[in-house]
């Protein structure tokens, strides 16, 4: 009896593991995507590595500040959303001889513009206006001007990645902080001189970024620096940030210089006004960290819970070269190492991407009195800053050769992409069918097109050739992917090697649309 109670209970056990696997498979079929796994970082010791080089950042600080002449600067890195290592120098307040610390807060002039642009993407997610709405159904005052008349419409895109065919306007604009919104429309009203039609190339405008403040306001009723403040700000928990200079304790305030004739001049703070969204944000090192960790959270992309003001799709939406800029062919690292460098302008943050592929996006700031930086490369993790209190300061130069030196100098990789599982069962099932062929089409693994692009008789004779050449395989290696439906992987044979790259179709089950053998030489 016991035999065969024993018998029964393992017979259902295996209907239910059957049962479970057939449902598994199911939910794969009808949802290909269920098992899709974000790139991960497969160093553990990329804070360790880092760590040994904190005291070269420290001097590669110090002596570009020295050099270029800042009364006062600090610095930050960001590694994985954390503040791991900050650090200042000289005087935040050079009459009250205050020295400068991460908890100082500077004025960051243009690295203010993201806030605006995530701002006006918040309104997008929230259906409250949408990208490609005319300006002037928000400022009435500006329909029907450009600079030709079959010039296109202006729109929230436009504004938000400098294509709106305003002239670029950075020293007179820096001077413009403080006027208020009726002074922008009154200057509207009058007419807006173009230097070209929108649409068609980039051009850096203040101007544009004041008008995104402005829609702000009309859209929620709030200021821009209420809304950032109480949407964005508030919920990361930057405490330690402002728009008006005047509501910051002394003693915590960078004050401003310019450096003529061999000493420093105190240039006049502006108070917060309509331009402020385009350059008045004052923060210290510790709250910025705490934007600058949004921003790499908001990679890879994934499927766990959202959990920031601002969807992570939004958030990588910013960091998309969105208008074309300018390509560097002759561009060279601050270590001399040369590379080619495209770059251009995405919504409030500047796009790079040079020779190897890494890409970068950041911004500089710079204000009478100030110059700042800061700059992530979302797919390794890391970002730096670095804030000064000089007139236009140069801090993007310094930024880049910290950032350059982290990531060389540590090791420090990219993500890496796991193979999807249907790239991996594609690479099993090709194998199988190697070298003859002789069952391609019975094995249902390739699209409708294979046949008619591929002639079966010569990969067979192909891959009989290589076999014969290269004698038995000895590895298979595993799927390097570019993505979800492409990829490559490595036979290892007794006297060589063979790659096979092939490409998967937007169906469901993805079959092989591509394919390519290629003994390696």
């Amino acid at each position: 009896m016991q035999a065969k109670l024993l018998f029964k209970l393992m017979a259902l056990w295996a209907m239910v593991l059957v049962s479970v696997g057939a449902f598994a498979q199911s939910v794969l079929v009808n949802k290909p995507n269920a098992a899709y796994q974000p790139p991960v970082f497969e160093q553990n010791n990329r804070l360790e590595n880092l760590q040994k080089l904190f005291p070269v950042v420290a001097k590669i600080y110090k002596d570009y500040a020295e050099k270029n002449h800042f009364p006062g600067y600090s610095f930050g890195i960001v590694l994985d959303g954390k503040l791991v290592y900050s650090g200042a120098g000289g005087f935040a307040n050079l009459d009250k001889k205050i020295p400068a610390s991460p908890k100082t807060l500077f004025r960051i002039a243009s690295m203010s513009k993201s806030f605006t642009s995530m701002a006006i993407l918040k309104l997008r997610d929230e259906g409250k206006l949408q990208l490609d709405d005319p300006v002037w159904k928000y400022i009435p005052e500006l329909k029907g001007q450009g600079l030709t008349k079959d010039a296109p419409e202006i729109t929230i895109r436009n504004l938000m990645s400098h294509s709106a065919g305003f002239p670029e306007d950075n020293p007179w604009g820096d001077r413009q902080l403080a006027k208020t919104d009726t002074d922008l429309i009154a200057m509207i009203k009058k007419g807006i001189s173009f230097s070209n039609d929108a649409g068609l190339t980039y051009e850096y405008s203040n101007m544009g970024f004041a008008m995104q403040g402005y829609i702000i306001k009309k859209v929620t009723g709030m200021s821009y620096a209420d809304y950032i403040a109480k949407y964005i700000w508030k919920p990361l928990a930057m405490d330690k940030a402002e728009w008006e200079y005047t509501k910051i304790p002394d003693a915590e305030l960078a004050h401003g210089y310019r450096f003529i004739n061999n000493n420093w001049r105190e240039e006049a703070l502006l108070h917060d006004g309509i331009y402020g969204a385009m350059g008045g944000m004052i923060v210290n090192i510790e709250s910025f960290a705490k934007y600058m960790a949004l921003h790499q959270d908001a990679w890879p992309p994934r499927n766990d819970i959202e959990k920031g003001p601002v969807k992570r799709s939004s958030i990588r939406e910013m960091h998309q070269p969105w208008r074309f800029a300018a390509l560097n062919a002759g561009y060279k690292y601050p270590s001399g190492r040369a590379t080619p460098m495209a770059s251009a302008y995405a919504y409030g943050l500047r796009w790079s991407k040079d020779g190897t592929g890494r890409e970068t996006v950041g911004h500089t700031g710079g204000l009478p009195g100030f110059g700042s930086n800061w700059v992530i490369a979302p797919e390794y993790g890391i970002g730096v800053m670095f804030f000064a209190n000089v007139t236009y300061a140069p801090t993007s130069l310094a930024n880049v050769q910290v950032l350059d030196t982290l990531i060389r100098a540590a090791g420090l990789q990219a993500r890496q992409l796991p193979p999807s599982k249907i790239l991996t069962q594609r690479r099993d099932q090709i194998v199988q069918l190697l070298p003859s062929y002789s069952n391609a089409k019975a094995s249902k693994i390739f699209a409708e097109n294979f046949f008619d692009d591929y002639d079966t008789q010569t990969l067979a004779k192909e891959a009989t050739d290589a076999f014969s050449k290269l004698g038995k395989i000895t590895k298979v290696g595993p799927v390097i992917p570019e993505n979800q439906l492409r990829g490559y992987f490595n036979l290892d044979f007794e006297k060589g090697q063979v790659q096979i790259y092939f490409t998967l179709t937007p169906e469901n089950p993805a079959l092989i649309q591509e394919y390519h053998f290629k003994v390696k030489e």
